[in-house]
Parts: C-alpha cells; structure tokens; sequence
C-alpha cells in the first residue's frame, strides 16, 4: 500500500551550499538614458494602435512609442 506524504516546501532536500551572492544590484543593471518631454499630436488610429497593444502586452504605451522611434533613429543614424 503506497502512502501519500506531504512534502514541506520549507524543508530543503539533500545537502546544500551557500553561494555568496555574485548579481550586481537592479541599478547598475539599468543604464537609465537621459529623456526629454515633448509634446506629440498623433492621429486617433495611431493612439489606438498602440493602446491595444500596450495592453496585451502588459507595458505602458508611451514606452512603446518611445522604443519604436528610438529603433528607427538608430536604425537612420548607423547608415549616415
């Protein structure tokens, strides 16, 4: 006859080593670029496009924007 035993997730499993913490901290990951705030007047079509997929997404709309003319800077400014 089987048993069924419950399994402490708080109960580590065999032998374990400690190994010392090597990841640098979340701000020296993230070289933050300088920004400036403008002002933009899209078409209605275009708002709601990026909207719609911010949403799916699960990111803010105007990160979206801001990523897609960053590409396309960089994208003109490599071929000069």
């Amino acid at each position: 006859m089987k048993r069924n035993r419950k399994i402490d997730e708080d109960v580590p499993i065999g032998k374990l080593t400690v190994i010392p913490d090597f990841l640098p901290p979340p701000e020296e990951l993230v070289f933050p670029e300088e920004t400036e705030k403008i002002t933009i007047a899209l078409t209605r079509s275009t708002l709601i496009f990026f909207k719609q997929q911010s949403k799916k997404r699960h990111v803010k709309y105007q990160r979206m924007i801001r990523e897609v003319l960053d590409r396309y800077a960089q994208c003109y400014h490599r071929k000069k």
